[in-house]
């Protein structure tokens, strides 16, 4: 338990946001990309993710692994937020500057999560 807070604040984060796909799922599907299929079962299978990769920060033998995979994961991320920028209904009604600074944000949550590679 040597851990810095950060990591289990990083966890804490990806946990909730991950329960958040299966608490509130529309609020996910209305941003999928339309060129993604079975968008209902990409947005349980992210949140699960989500939650798994956040739980795996906490195990010291699945740390090293669950930064990797929550930086691949943000990539991936990235063709949302995109989409996001590209289609009104995607936008979700947040001004179009917010999606922009969420953009460099994804960049920032993977240094953070490299920051804990050792």
């Amino acid at each position: 338990m040597n851990e810095p807070l950060g990591l289990y604040v990083m966890a804490g984060i990806y946990g909730l946001a991950g329960i958040m796909h299966f608490i509130k799922p529309k609020m996910y599907m209305r941003i999928m990309p339309n060129y993604l299929p079975y968008h209902k079962t990409l947005v349980y299978l992210s949140g699960l993710a989500e939650i798994v990769l956040g739980i795996g920060l906490c195990i010291p033998v699945l740390k090293t692994s669950s930064i990797y995979g929550i930086i691949v994961m943000l990539t991936v991320f990235l063709l949302v937020h995109f989409y996001m920028l590209s289609s009104k209904k995607a936008a979700a009604g947040f001004p179009k500057w917010v999606l922009v600074l969420r953009l460099p944000l994804q960049f920032v949550l993977m240094y953070w999560a490299w920051t804990y590679l050792n």
